[in-house]
C-alpha cells in the first residue's frame, strides 16, 4: 500500500491561515504518509517572504513526519504585477526562495510520481503543458517498472469542476490525457480551483482505454475556498493498494482545530477497470459532503 497526503493552494500571504498550516503538520505527523504532495500556489504574489515562509512550512512537514514532499508551482507563484520579472525571470523568486526544481520526481519501489509545471508567465490564470514536457513524461513512464503506481502532479485542471463558475480547462488538456492514459497513469493530482472534486478521464475524453482519475484538492490553508468550499479548507488523503484507490476528502474542523473526514470514495485500480464499464464503476465527479 501507498498513502499520500495531497494539499494545494496554501497561499502564504494575506489569505494564509497559520492555525490550519499547523494542523497539516500535526496530521502528517500522526498519519505518516509515504509522500506529501503540494500541487501549486505556495504563495499569493510570488514574493520572497512568502516563498521563504512556504519553504519553512514544507521543511517542518518533512521533519515532523519524517516524510518526503513533492511540490510544483502554480500561477500565483509567477509574478503578476512585476512585469519585467514576469517576462524575463518568471520562476526566479520560486527557485531562489523555495526550490530550484520546478518539475520534481519521486520514486520508490512501489510508485513513480512525476511533477509537471503548468504555470507559465503569459498564461495568467489558465495553465498549459508543452508537447516537449509531455514527451519527456511519456519517456519517463516508459522506463518505469510495469507494476508501479503511476501518478502525475500539476497545478491546473484537466476537467471542469462541478457547481463552479469556470468551465475552462488548461490548454493542452486533451493531449495530456492522451499521453497519460497511454502511459498507464492512474491518478493526476491538481489544485487551482480551490474546490475539491474527482473526475474520470473517460467522462470528458473518451478513449476506450482504462480511465485515469483526476483529483483536485481545495485550498488547504487559505481563506479563498470557492464553489462548494467557500470559506473552507480541505485536503486529500489517498490510500492505494493492489486493488483499490481510496480517496478521503478531509476538511478543517474549526472547533476541534484538526482535519476530519468529510467523505470517502473507493475506486478500482486502473488495470481492474473494464472498458465500457468505467462510467458505471466511477461517477464523473465527487464533491464534499458536509456534516
Amino acid at each position: 500500500m501507498r498513502r499520500l497526503l495531497h494539499i494545494s493552494d496554501v497561499h502564504f500571504g494575506p489569505p494564509h491561515r497559520p492555525e490550519v498550516a499547523r494542523g497539516v503538520i500535526a496530521f502528517a505527523r500522526a498519519r505518516r504518509p509515504d509522500l506529501v504532495v503540494i500541487s501549486g500556489d505556495l504563495s499569493l504574489r510570488a514574493k520572497a517572504r512568502q516563498f521563504a515562509d512556504a519553504r519553512r512550512f514544507v521543511d517542518r512537514i518533512e521533519q515532523a513526519a519524517g516524510v518526503a514532499t513533492l511540490s510544483v508551482p502554480g500561477n500565483h507563484d509567477v509574478p503578476l504585477y512585476r512585469v519585467w520579472e514576469r517576462v524575463f525571470d518568471p520562476y526566479g523568486a520560486y527557485r531562489r526562495h523555495f526550490s530550484s526544481e520546478l518539475e520534481p520526481t519521486f520514486e520508490d519501489d512501489q510508485m513513480l510520481v512525476v511533477g509537471i509545471n503548468t504555470a507559465h508567465g503569459w498564461t495568467e490564470k489558465d495553465g498549459r503543458v508543452s508537447e516537449r514536457r509531455l514527451a519527456e513524461v511519456a519517456a519517463r513512464f516508459a522506463r518505469c517498472d510495469a507494476g508501479k503506481i503511476r501518478i502525475v502532479v500539476q497545478h491546473h485542471e484537466l476537467a471542469p469542476a462541478p457547481r463552479f463558475d469556470n468551465l475552462r480547462v488548461m490548454r493542452g488538456a486533451g493531449e495530456a490525457i492522451e499521453v497519460f492514459t497511454r502511459s498507464g497513469v492512474e491518478l493526476v493530482l491538481a489544485g487551482h480551483l480551490h474546490q475539491a472534486f474527482l473526475a474520470s478521464s473517460e467522462a470528458y475524453y473518451p478513449s476506450h482505454r482504462p480511465p485515469l482519475l483526476v483529483l483536485h484538492a481545495g485550498t488547504t490553508t487559505s481563506s479563498r475556498g470557492r464553489g462548494s468550499e467557500v470559506g473552507l479548507c480541505s485536503a486529500n488523503w489517498i490510500a492505494i493498494d493492489a486493488q483499490t484507490v481510496v480517496w478521503t476528502h478531509l476538511g478543517w474542523h474549526q472547533r476541534d482545530a484538526r482535519f476530519v473526514p468529510w467523505s470517502e470514495h473507493r475506486y478500482p485500480r486502473r488495470e481492474r477497470r473494464l472498458d465500457g464499464l468505467a462510467e458505471t464503476a466511477m461517477p464523473g465527479a465527487g464533491g464534499a459532503q458536509r456534516w
